[in-house]
């Protein structure tokens, strides 16, 4: 019987069962079927084009290859580990169906611009699904903070109370950084929609192929101008990884935010029951376990990204094994980016907010005395000064266990005489945030600006 494998010709001896076993990719890569199959198709179609391939043998591999995608979808294919990868069961079951007309489909090309096909065609589709949750999670972010648009809370620098600013202004800072891993993403996408087949095996075929045709039928928007880069380059997959790695950063730090603020020492928020669980031992315990599971995940995808740099470091041109290692991690990182998101968007909507809770924490902070400060300075004191004023204020209140906006106007007084009545104006939360009424700011009117702007760009 006829040894399985492509290059069974050359060796004396069958490979041994261990190093099948350890070689083979076909128990992870097998994902890539549709997408191996659409590519064999174009190539197919760009052979017969170009006359090598006749009228029949393309009928017959459109055919077979609409049968095996059947299968495939249905579950009915079964995937060999002799055959090593999906591409290679692919084909053999193709034979199998149409007989020589099969064997021909590999004219032209290797598995090494094969694969680098596959993964890339796999790679776009997966990157168009995650913008659409990047996007819908954004959407949910916008809701919440056009709700909460006025809702004052304490911005902190060093975990301390800072400044007040408005709920959905610190949502909106979330957004923001999400609006730019969008922007990485399409950036990325562009490089990754770049054709590799053609390349064959590493230094391009004899065959008179018409790779730009290829491409248009695999919507390409060009082709690889480099046979050896293009079968041994996987960089669009650690940019990817990388794009992917600062879209977990982000919510990592969202989740920690959610984390604290749902704590009852903070109680800021409620995160709803679906998305939290319970403890095994004390009954009165509500866990906020997606957002910690979210900030652990992002250090496996991190985790990936180191990985594929490492993987990809000491290569030599053109192919090499090693880069049968690219593609756990990348499916990983998808799915981890993917699952991510779909639950982040709905459970942003799950959100409870407490505004109270908010509103008294910016109260224990003196969180206006910059605006004390602000208002000395456009009064005539040098801002150094007015530091030194307000300072000394706020020990005061401090002592006395009251805000500043609760001492008496003669007390602010003895600290500069230039403080007047209206200051009280000014030391309320809602008055430290009308007056920050500018692009970027936190005033209501801004938040409420820039929620439109969001949902124009994202519309």
């Amino acid at each position: 019987m006829q040894d399985q494998h492509a290059w069974s010709g050359r060796f004396s001896e069958p490979v041994a069962e261990l190093v099948k076993t350890y070689t083979a990719s076909v128990g992870f890569d097998y994902r890539l079927a549709p997408f191996d199959i659409e590519g064999s198709l174009a190539h197919a179609a760009m052979l017969n084009r170009s006359g090598v391939l006749s009228d029949a043998d393309l009928a017959a591999i459109r055919r077979g290859m609409a049968e095996i995608l059947d299968d495939i979808r249905a579950g009915r294919f079964e995937w060999s580990v002799d055959l090593e990868d999906v591409h290679m069961n692919i084909e053999r079951r193709l034979t199998d169906k149409i007989g020589d007309a099969g064997k021909r489909l590999h004219t032209g090309r290797s598995r090494n611009d094969q694969v680098a096909t596959d993964i890339r065609l796999w790679l776009r589709h997966e990157i168009d699904g995650i913008a659409h949750w990047l996007a819908e999670l954004q959407k949910s972010l916008l809701d919440l903070a056009e709700a909460h648009a006025d809702t004052v809370m304490p911005g902190f620098t060093h975990l301390q109370v800072a400044q007040p600013v408005t709920f959905g202004h610190h949502l909106l800072a979330y957004v923001e950084m999400l609006a730019r891993d969008g922007e990485r993403l399409a950036d990325c996408r562009r490089r990754v929609n770049r054709l590799p087949l053609g390349a064959a095996a590493l230094a391009g075929t004899t065959y008179p192929i018409d790779r730009a045709y290829t491409a248009q039928l695999l919507g390409f928007d060009d082709v690889c101008r480099n046979s050896l880069d293009a079968v041994s380059d996987r960089d669009f997959a650690i940019e990817f990884t990388a794009a992917a790695s600062l879209v977990m950063l982000h919510l990592s730090r969202l989740s920690e935010e959610l984390i604290l603020w749902m704590s009852p020492r903070v109680g800021f928020i409620d995160i709803a029951d679906r998305f939290c669980t319970g403890s095994s031992i004390m009954p009165q315990k509500k866990n906020p376990d997606v957002p910690e599971l979210v900030r652990g995940k992002s250090g496996r995808v991190v985790g990936h990204l180191m990985g594929l740099i490492t993987l990809m470091k000491a290569q030599p041109l053109a192919y090499n094994k090693d880069n049968q290692e690219d593609k756990e991690p990348l499916f990983d990182t998808v799915d981890t980016l993917t699952a991510t998101l779909r639950i982040y968007a709905d459970m942003m909507r799950g959100i409870t907010v407490k505004p109270e809770a908010m509103r008294a924490a910016v109260l224990q902070g003196f969180a206006t005395a910059t605006d004390l400060a602000d208002y000395l300075v456009k009064k005539g004191l040098p801002f150094r000064d007015s530091h030194e004023v307000v300072a000394l204020a706020v020990r005061r209140a401090d002592q006395a266990g009251v805000d500043l906006a609760d001492l008496p106007l003669e007390s602010l007084r003895e600290f500069s005489a230039l403080i007047e009545r209206d200051i009280y104006a000014v030391l309320t939360p809602e008055g430290s945030l009308a007056q920050r009424d500018h692009v970027g700011g936190t005033a209501p009117a801004q938040v409420r600006a820039q929620i439109a702007r969001h949902r124009e760009r994202l519309a």
